[in-house]
């Protein structure tokens, strides 16, 4: 008895490989966050969130490394990952932060918008690698 077990195995157009190397490039520029703390007395997110999202560039860089070798639930993975980290900055708009961390964070919000409309376009069926 041999079981044999098959690899999926997606084959990436060229618009998902931009969006997967838009979502390798935001999780690298995530990735020192925790290394830049908010100096005392200053408004800026919690050492946590900067945490999280370390935690989380990392995660997308290594799912967008995967799925540009054709993992499909590594193409979720990172489109899940940048999504959270968009997600963590979305209350610099509701709080009182100088107007440059909220252009920051609102081209943090297209770029992700961009990465993941991307990914995801024009998928084509899978393939089965034995």
């Amino acid at each position: 008895m041999s079981t044999t077990t098959a690899l999926e195995v997606t084959r990436l157009t060229t618009k998902q490989k931009v969006g997967v190397a838009v979502a390798a490039l935001y999780g690298l520029t995530n990735i020192p966050s925790v290394l830049i703390p908010t100096p005392d007395g200053e408004t800026g997110p919690p050492l946590g969130i900067l945490v999280i999202d370390s935690a989380l560039g990392v995660v997308a860089l290594v799912a967008a490394v995967l799925a540009w070798r054709g993992s499909p639930v590594a193409l979720r993975i990172a489109a899940g990952a940048i999504v959270v980290i968009t997600l963590t900055g979305l209350p610099a708009f509701f709080v009182d932060v100088p107007m440059a961390v909220k252009a920051f964070v609102g081209v943090s919000v297209v770029v992700t918008l961009v990465a993941v409309v991307l990914m995801f376009s024009g998928r084509r069926p899978a393939s089965v690698v034995d």
